[in-house]
């Protein structure tokens, strides 16, 4: 059985393909641009030869191609984008064009002169992957499933905070399931308010719609698969962990239990220094961590729902790290140890989204089970399978 794994990041997009029949660490995997940095160059491109620009298909990451955009407008070059493709910036389109891009209708878009360069906005392509795993004679037509993870701000109410409300969605997912596979949906029970999770499977159904009415696809937050993943590290064998995902732009952590996530919070990573991040950590670790603590501080917040303390100063690790951005908590003094899951750190998302789709679909998991078996201590990760 074979399963499709892709975490799109903001700077790279991991790759894995899961394989029962094989040893996980000899499970075939690519690290590549993230769709959104392949934008920001063609974006680059487009600049060094003086073109215009039309932004068209679905929402997806922004970030890089986001600056790319601005910085093409300030050149004096023009942006034009149909209405999804530019909610990847905001989703208010009037904050859109407060940015200099002009918002096209899609026949207004096909009336633009031959010379504009056109750029398909699209995070997950699956052609793409294909086309790259068929160079070295892989084929992927005997799929069982699909996993892709994105991170998805949600799409606020105007006027309402999109730190807090994404916030807000993560403590609903946690308080009706209370496992890190809470983030993850099937392709038809996605959220109307997660947008980019939604963009993923429209673009996914429009580009190959046969093959993905017969093959599952799993979408899911980006944070929690690595968390997810960075667990079946088998030197992280305590009951209790608090791991964190040092990501590029935001920095989530989980205090995780044998009942389930016990505490969390999400900040903006560049808003933190090693200080800050280890005041935050050992706050989530004795339960004093206030919500207020991180939303006042620019981020997105936090809470605890179990009340016990957790020792940093108990068992083998203080701190489970995973993420690009790790090494901010290299010289901490909270002893962190960075999970290296089946061998590989890079691809600890893509870990987390098969144990998801194990998770989401049971017909599928008895040989997730038997490949992920012996790890984490226990013969399973204690927030999964």
């Amino acid at each position: 059985m074979q399963i499709l794994s892709v975490d799109i990041g903001t700077g790279t997009q991991d790759i894995f393909l899961y394989d029962s029949r094989l040893d996980i660490e000899n499970g075939l995997k690519l690290i590549m641009p993230s769709p959104t940095m392949i934008i920001h160059n063609r974006l680059r491109q487009a600049a060094q030869n003086q073109q215009a620009v039309l932004l068209t298909g679905v929402t997806m990451g922004g970030g890089p191609s986001q600056w790319a955009a601005e910085e093409n407008i300030r050149r004096g070059l023009a942006v034009y984008a149909t209405p999804e493709a530019a909610r990847t910036f905001n989703d208010d389109l009037d904050a859109v064009a407060q940015l200099g891009i002009q918002v096209l209708s899609d026949d207004e878009a096909l009336g633009l002169h031959e010379s504009v360069m056109r750029l398909e906005l699209c995070d997950f392509d699956l052609d793409a992957i294909s086309r790259a795993m068929q160079a070295f004679g892989v084929s992927l037509s005997e799929l069982a499933a699909v996993a892709v993870a994105v991170f998805d701000h949600g799409n606020s109410p105007t006027g309402y905070s999109d730190r807090q409300f994404r916030f807000d969605y993560l403590d609903q997912r946690i308080r009706r399931l209370n496992r890190l596979s809470a983030f993850a949906y099937r392709s038809d029970q996605v959220p109307t308010i997660m947008t980019r999770l939604q963009a993923v499977v429209d673009s996914a159904f429009a580009s190959a719609p046969e093959f993905f009415h017969r093959v599952p696809l799993v979408v899911m937050d980006t944070a929690p698969a690595a968390i997810l993943g960075a667990t079946f590290d088998p030197h992280i064998s305590q009951p209790r962990n608090l791991v964190v995902n040092a990501g590029n732009f935001h920095t989530l952590a989980f205090r995780l239990g044998p009942g389930g996530i016990e505490g969390v919070f999400e900040h903006h990573t560049g808003l933190l220094d090693l200080p800050r991040l280890e005041v935050l950590l050992r706050a989530l670790a004795d339960s004093s961590l206030q919500h207020a603590d991180v939303f006042g501080d620019h981020g997105h917040g936090a809470l605890v729902y179990d009340p016990t303390p957790l020792p940093l100063d108990a068992g083998s690790y203080g701190v489970v790290v995973t993420g690009p951005r790790r090494s901010l908590l290299r010289p901490s003094s909270l002893r962190p140890y960075f999970a290296v899951p089946f061998g590989d750190m890079m691809i600890a998302g893509c870990f987390g989204l098969v144990a998801a789709v194990a998770d989401l679909h049971p017909e599928l998991s008895a040989p997730i089970r038997a490949s992920f078996s012996g790890f984490n201590g226990s013969g399973a990760a204690p927030w999964e399978l």
